[in-house]
């Protein structure tokens, strides 16, 4: 995945209330290990009189998986294909690695189905741009998601999975539920 090719471009309202372009570059945050990553594209506050804020809020902040409270975030996600080298200790090594990174040890309460399992507080709506991936529920699952397929993921246990040859690119919007 070429990181550096993905663009964002905010917009903004200049002093007489014109529409102008706030940022036009490349993301504000970024983890990436191997062919997994994230990249951060936006957070606001969802309060009407701070939604046009123009400060970058996630440029002096830690990347995390979470939004804050009564705020969203956007951002790119990329699935890398299943590795079945390796082992099962190997694949729970790399998800705690992973999800302690983004500051979200906490949001791993039930792994034992698989170790990308993690529940957060938020509603994610996340759309599956290139390749194809496996959404894990506890009880169930939707295999085979295609790009333009579309997850509304209300704060439940889940986890993805690459079960093709091509690192997946997902965009999510997340809101977060407190």
């Amino acid at each position: 995945m070429d990181w550096q090719s993905l663009r964002r471009v905010i917009t903004d309202n200049d002093k007489e209330s014109r529409s102008r372009i706030l940022i036009d570059g490349a993301a504000a945050k970024l983890i990436a290990l191997e062919e997994a990553g994230l990249a951060e594209i936006w957070s606001a506050d969802l309060d009407a009189d701070k939604l046009l804020d123009a400060t970058d809020r996630l440029a002096d902040t830690d990347l995390r998986l979470e939004p804050d409270p009564r705020s969203v975030k956007v951002r790119w996600f990329t699935i890398a294909p299943e590795d079945k080298a390796k082992t099962a200790e190997e694949l729970e090594a790399a998800a705690a690695l992973g999800f302690g990174a983004v500051g979200a040890a906490h949001c791993r309460v039930d792994t034992t189905r698989h170790p990308s399992m993690h529940k957060t507080q938020s509603l994610d709506v996340i759309v599956l741009v290139k390749g194809s991936v496996d959404l894990l529920l506890d009880d169930d699952e939707a295999v085979g998601l295609k790009p333009g397929d579309v997850v509304i993921q209300r704060a439940t246990n889940h986890g993805w999975l690459n079960r093709g040859d091509e690192t997946a690119l997902l965009v999510a919007v997340l809101i977060h539920a407190g």
